[in-house]
């Protein structure tokens, strides 16, 4: 089994025993060479043998295996080409994340990991999922941050490892818990700009954010 392969399947089912998806939801990808694996169209994340994960062209596009690609494959195509920086691409259907959006808010900052891990989140409008229009309107934001919400649909994170991807859907999801949950108390407290570039600057977070990275 090749490292990407592995690397894939480790997360895959990562996704779903964090309830990030049910059913045949979500997809996720990540970058070997000029290749693109990613899962398979209508396939359970957690039952996805290792010969079934699709191998895409990313500068041509041009389907390699003779499964289908997940049906998200263009928006995934375009963050590979928007960044080679990047290795790994989630998408997922979090609860609280949509939950939250859909009602026209944007999560906010209410605990210290989320502002120092993630420095901004772009939102989009819902658009029918698995269109160009929809993987287009990513390409166009995914130059400048790590995680997309899409209203009414889900939340796309991209990292330079997958562990890294990862956690950003993971604190993404956990932020909007917590002001759903304060919510329901009264009005949560935001931490001001100045409380965030703060938690930024401190030399753990930045220490947290290299180990993420590190994909030993």
């Amino acid at each position: 089994m090749s490292k990407a392969i592995a690397e894939l399947k480790q997360y895959a089912a990562k996704i779903v025993e964090s309830g990030l998806v049910v059913g045949a939801g979500g997809n996720l990808s990540i970058r070997d060479g000029n290749i693109m694996y990613i899962s398979p169209s209508g396939f359970d994340l957690q039952e996805i043998e290792d010969h079934q994960w699709v191998r895409v062209n990313i500068e041509s596009g041009e389907i390699i295996d003779s499964l289908k690609p997940s049906s998200e494959v263009l928006m995934h195509l375009e963050c590979f080409r928007k960044r080679p920086d990047i290795m790994a691409v989630l998408h997922t259907h979090p609860s609280y994340s949509v939950g939250v959006s859909s009602a026209g808010h944007e999560i906010p900052s209410i605990f210290p990991d989320f502002p120092a891990m993630i420095r901004k989140i772009a939102y989009l409008d819902y658009m029918i999922p698995t269109t160009e229009v929809l993987a287009n309107a990513v390409a166009n934001v995914i130059e400048d941050t790590d995680v997309v919400v899409m209203r009414n649909h889900g939340v796309l994170s991209v990292g330079k490892t997958m562990k890294e991807a990862y956690f950003f859907m993971q604190i993404t999801e956990e932020s909007a818990k917590v002001y759903t949950i304060a919510s329901t108390f009264g009005t949560p407290r935001i931490l001001t700009k100045e409380e965030c570039q703060d938690l930024r600057n401190l030399s753990s977070e930045k220490y947290r954010s290299e180990l993420l990275k590190d994909n030993q």
